[in-house]
């Protein structure tokens, strides 16, 4: 299947790259890789799509290949992206599909612009970071002492810590040259702002048709997680991916683009 990559401005001096391929006229998914992961992280799901499925794979703000402001990476900052995006690309009506913290900027979009919002996926999503005992600690011993350029050796003890299993050695390495990408005022400002973000009040405005994707080997999100979502967007279907960690597109390309494909389709219906 033919994929076009490219750059858009969504507005002036910001501009994203994407990655985009299957039938225009098709039911849209829009894909938001989590924190410091570029579009790529999406690529074994878009091999495993049907062409019928129109999906965009996205890196946001200050990530891969985008442009990286001195500032501007809180969540609603990445959620102020993602309007002006579908307008740049011309889509009007698309499900939105998070990955981790990820799935807080989408959720948020889904809240404020549900006209533009037809679902919601995510994928090992957390409940909330806010005042998170482990993040804020993450961010006083690691993060607020990174400096340019990153450590090889910070991101690959990053990433060791959710990394998918039976993962080939060279996507291990493609993803450390994606994150490498990622400045270190970036890694401050995103999960500076997550233990930040309280979006208490958000969850229930999310009308939108949501599917929760996680598995059940996730060392990071948990299943209260799941459990109390699953309680608060009053639309909500919660799929288990039995064995599985936090990155369950990785672990099971096959099932997960299964699982999209077929979300995608029945809310266009």
């Amino acid at each position: 299947m033919q994929r076009q990559q490219a750059r858009v401005e969504v507005r002036p001096g910001l501009h994203l790259a994407f990655a985009r391929q299957g039938d225009p006229s098709g039911p849209a998914v829009v894909f938001f890789p989590g924190p410091m992961d570029s579009w790529r992280s999406y690529a074994v799901v878009l091999d495993h799509l049907p062409p019928s499925v129109h999906a965009v794979a996205v890196s946001a703000r200050g990530h891969g290949d985008s442009d990286k402001p001195e500032t501007g990476y809180t969540v609603p900052d990445y959620a102020s992206d993602v309007v002006p995006f579908l307008t740049a690309l011309g889509l009007r009506h698309v499900v939105l599909a998070g990955h981790s913290a990820s799935c807080l900027v989408v959720r948020r979009v889904a809240a404020e612009s549900p006209e533009r919002v037809s679902g919601l996926i995510l994928e090992a999503s957390p409940l909330s970071l806010y005042r998170d005992p482990e993040m804020e600690d993450f961010v006083a011993t690691a993060v607020l002492n990174l400096t340019d350029p990153i450590s090889p050796g910070f991101i690959r003890t990053f990433l060791s810590g959710a990394a998918p299993r039976n993962q080939e050695p060279s996507a291990f390495e493609t993803h450390m040259e994606q994150l490498a990408k990622v400045p270190a005022r970036v890694w401050q400002g995103t999960f500076g702002g997550l233990v930040e973000y309280d979006e208490v009040d958000v969850l229930g405005r999310i009308q939108a048709p949501t599917l929760l994707l996680w598995g059940d080997a996730d060392r990071r999100v948990g299943l209260l997680d799941q459990e109390a979502l699953t309680a608060s967007i009053p639309h909500t279907e919660l799929r288990v991916y039995p064995g599985v960690g936090h990155v369950p597109r990785m672990e099971d390309p096959a099932r997960f683009a299964a699982d999209v494909a077929g979300f995608v389709t029945a809310v266009a219906a």
